[in-house]
C-alpha cells in the first residue's frame, strides 16, 4: 500500500549559484561526506549534487512530518548495478517509522533523472503487512 509520495525538481543553475556564494558550508550541511565524495568525482558535479538535493527534498515531501529532520539524515547511495537508494537515520528514520501501522514495515524506492540544468527525483513510500 503507497502510503507517501513525493517529488521534486531542481534547476542546477540555482544550485550551482548558491554553492558559489555559500561553498564548503553549505555542501556540508546538506551532503554527506558520501554523497560529496561521489559527485565531486563525477564530470558534472552539480548535476549530480542536484539530483541528490531533488532526492532529498522528495523524501521530506513522501515523509511529510518534516519536524526535526535534518538534511544528512537522508543519504541517497547507490547499489553496484546504480540504482539509487535512500538510507534513513535519526529524526527522518522515526517520523518514517511513524507513518507505518502496527505489524508494517516499509520501503522507499526512488527514481532520479536529469536534462540538464534540470534534476528531478520521484520518490514513493510503501507499506506492507509483516503479519502472515
Amino acid at each position: 500500500m503507497i502510503i507517501g509520495v513525493g517529488t521534486d525538481l531542481v534547476d542546477c543553475r540555482r544550485l550551482e549559484k548558491v554553492v558559489n556564494q555559500n561553498g564548503q558550508r553549505f555542501l556540508d550541511r546538506i551532503f554527506t561526506v558520501q554523497e560529496q565524495k561521489r559527485c565531486n568525482e563525477r564530470f558534472q558535479k552539480i548535476q549530480s549534487f542536484g539530483k541528490i538535493y531533488a532526492a532529498k527534498e522528495a523524501t521530506l515531501k513522501a515523509i511529510g512530518n518534516v519536524s526535526g529532520i535534518h538534511w544528512k539524515e537522508i543519504e541517497i547511495s547507490h547499489l553496484p548495478n546504480g540504482k539509487p537508494v535512500v538510507n534513513l537515520s535519526g529524526q527522518a528514520l522515526l517520523n518514517f517509522n511513524e507513518l507505518l501501522g502496527e505489524n508494517q514495515s516499509g520501503k522507499v524506492d526512488i527514481s532520479l533523472t536529469d536534462e540538464p540544468p534540470y534534476a528531478q527525483a520521484f520518490v514513493i513510500i510503501t507499506a506492507t503487512s509483516t503479519k502472515p
